[in-house]
This record gives structure tokens, C-alpha cells and sequence, in this order.
């Protein structure tokens, strides 16, 4: 069996909501890709959909640059039930009830089976989710040297084949870079507390004063990591 994520191999980033937990990751991401090219990084980050200034959504981006939606305020009623009537025709399927989750003011498309079912039929065109990749095939790539994941929230454990993903990533003990929302009424969802409570973690917790200095440390730490000879057990 592979050996869980060693200490300082998970290093979770966590802040209040607008805080910059997306945008330290983005950075971390583009300065670890320009110090090292040949760096091989698996993972996704998740960025707003605007109109004009205001939110209407969130999509999901992967580090190769694929796009696909993840919540909408702006899905019109007929396009809802042309993917009610699609899934229909499609083994898994994307909705577990007759309707959509809310997450805050969003539809959100996440009640599914398997990402890349969803998104699929979403944006109908062939977008296979890396962390989908990992869940089917029960392996994470070998050569992957980083993993990032933003964020683990409620959004996108609604997919039950989410988080075993996350969590095989973290016993593949490939070094792992992701977000998780701060805590609500002084608890945090189940699965980001088993995050936090893996004893591979490091947490950050980013405020308005130390993001950047919080950004510089991380992105110190994964150099160190990465530049040793063996950053993982075989």
C-alpha cells in the first residue's frame, strides 16, 4: 500500500471567503512553472465567472488550461431540463434528485457520479477531470510532482467521488497544494477536517496582512520540497 503524504507534504491554505486563497494559489502555480519547466503538476483551481461587476459563477480550470462550469446564477430553465432529459440516455447520472443543490445563490451541477459525466454533457465536449483521472483509474500518475486542488469545499463534495480522490492523492504521497474554506459557526465540513487532521498537513490560515508573505513562504517550502532528490516514497 502507498505511503500516506509525509509531514510538510499537504500544505493547505484556508481564509475567509475573498481573502486570496485562489490567487496565492494561481501564483504559486505560475512561479513554480517559470523556476522549473519541466516540473510536472497535476490539479485545478477554481475562479469566478463575472458580468460586468458582478458574480454570476465559478468555473474550474485545470493546470493544462481546460475549462469547465462549476455554479451559475445564469443557466436558463430550458437548458436545466435539456441536461435533465440528456442524462436520461447516460449510465451515471448527473443529479441524484429531481433538482439542482443550492450553494449559497448558485445552481450548482456538482450533485453527480463522476466529474467528467458532468461536465461532459455540461459543455458538451469530451473534458475528462484530472481528479476524475485519479478516482477511475484508483492510481495517481507517477511522475506528477505537485498536486493541486482549489479548493475542497462544499461545492465540490457534493460529488461523492470527490473527495476519495483527494484522499488517494494524499496516500499516493505526491506533495499536495490545495485550498479549504474556513470554518462557519467554529466547525468545519467533515471532509476538510479530516484534511486538517492528516498528519502530512501544514495549515495556513491567509488574512488581508500576511497573504503575501504567507504566498512567499509556500512557494520557499515546495522549492525545498520538490528540489530534493526523492520528494516521494516509491
Amino acid at each position: 500500500m502507498a505511503a500516506a503524504a509525509g509531514p510538510g507534504k499537504c500544505f493547505l491554505v484556508t481564509g475567509p471567503p475573498g481573502v486570496g486563497k485562489t490567487t496565492l494559489i494561481i501564483r504559486a502555480f505560475e512561479a513554480l512553472k517559470a523556476s522549473n519547466p519541466s516540473l510536472k503538476l497535476q490539479g485545478f483551481y477554481t475562479r469566478e465567472i463575472r458580468q460586468g461587476s458582478d458574480r454570476v459563477g465559478f468555473e474550474v480550470v485545470t493546470l493544462d488550461g481546460r475549462k469547465a462550469p462549476l455554479a451559475s446564477t445564469t443557466i436558463s430553465r430550458f437548458f436545466f431540463f435539456l441536461l435533465l432529459l440528456l442524462q436520461t440516455q447516460n449510465q451515471n447520472p448527473i443529479f441524484t434528485k429531481a433538482q439542482p443543490l443550492k450553494a449559497n445563490k448558485y445552481l450548482d451541477w456538482l450533485r453527480l457520479e463522476f466529474i467528467n459525466e458532468y461536465l461532459y454533457i455540461y459543455i458538451l465536449v469530451v473534458w475528462q477531470s484530472t481528479v476524475y483521472e485519479v478516482a477511475n483509474c484508483g492510481e495517481v500518475r507517477e511522475d506528477t510532482d505537485l498536486f493541486i486542488i482549489d479548493e475542497v469545499g462544499k461545492m465540490e463534495l457534493y460529488s461523492s467521488s470527490f473527495f476519495p480522490a483527494v484522499l488517494k492523492i494524499l496516500e499516493s504521497n505526491i506533495p499536495v497544494l490545495a485550498s479549504v474554506p474556513i470554518p462557519k459557526s467554529g466547525r468545519d465540513i467533515p471532509g476538510v477536517a479530516r484534511l486538517k487532521n492528516h498528519p502530512g498537513a501544514t495549515i495556513f490560515t491567509l488574512t488581508t496582512s500576511n497573504r503575501d508573505a504567507v504566498k512567499d513562504q509556500i512557494y520557499s517550502q515546495l522549492v525545498d520540497l520538490l528540489n530534493k532528490p526523492q520528494n516521494r516514497l516509491p
